[in-house]
């Protein structure tokens, strides 16, 4: 694993440090607070260019990765930013599967269709870059339980939802990700009557 050199990353959420590591082909980035708190609240937050960079709202990826930011900036703590686009597919691989979607399938069906498994991300760095900040307790802003239990030596003292408002375009991919993936996502009733068919 090859480790950058730590620079300032002024944002609209606040003043960041950035630091980026490699590792085999991928290039991935933690932005967090100059003075980390002991115990820190840590986002592990998948690359989606579609939601974080172009305001998808076929998914919620753009909002909780906004929303991790203003809570980190407040908390202290840090947004590890993987590049595995698509649940780990890429990019190529998941406009496939918007269109696969766009025919009717669900995001599990549609990476099915494609031969993939439902998520083929890999959380392992994770805790490599952890622990090269010294980190050894978080509190984890997750809904994806699969997260939750990807450590060995770090543990999670608490795990904070991100709860997004759903929008006519991301509802039957939110049920999805909460039936089939089993994340912990409440919908209150308006939605569930309303969008829930």
């Amino acid at each position: 694993m090859k480790i950058s050199e730590i620079a300032n990353l002024p944002t609209k959420y606040g003043k960041f440090k950035i630091q980026s590591f490699m590792e085999n082909d991928k290039e991935h980035l933690v932005i967090f607070t100059e003075n980390l708190p002991e115990i820190p609240l840590v986002r592990i937050h998948s690359e989606c260019l579609t939601g974080d960079a172009l305001g998808s709202l076929k998914c919620d990826c753009g909002e909780q990765l906004e929303y991790a930011l203003k809570e980190v900036n407040k908390q202290g703590g840090m947004v590890i930013y993987l590049r595995q686009e698509g649940r780990g597919i890429g990019l190529f691989n998941k406009v496939n599967a918007y269109a696969l979607q766009d025919r009717g399938l669900d995001t599990v069906e549609a990476n099915h269709q494609l031969g993939f498994e439902a998520d083929m991300r890999d959380f392992s760095i994770v805790e490599k870059i952890l622990k090269h900040f010294g980190i050894k307790k978080i509190k984890l802003l997750t809904n994806n339980p699969k997260k939750e239990f990807s450590f060995k030596d770090i543990k999670v003292i608490k795990r904070i939802p991100i709860i997004i408002k759903p929008n006519p375009y991301n509802i039957n991919y939110l049920k999805t990700k909460k039936e089939k993936l089993g994340h912990k996502i409440e919908f209150n009733e308006k939605w569930r009557n309303n969008n829930g068919k």
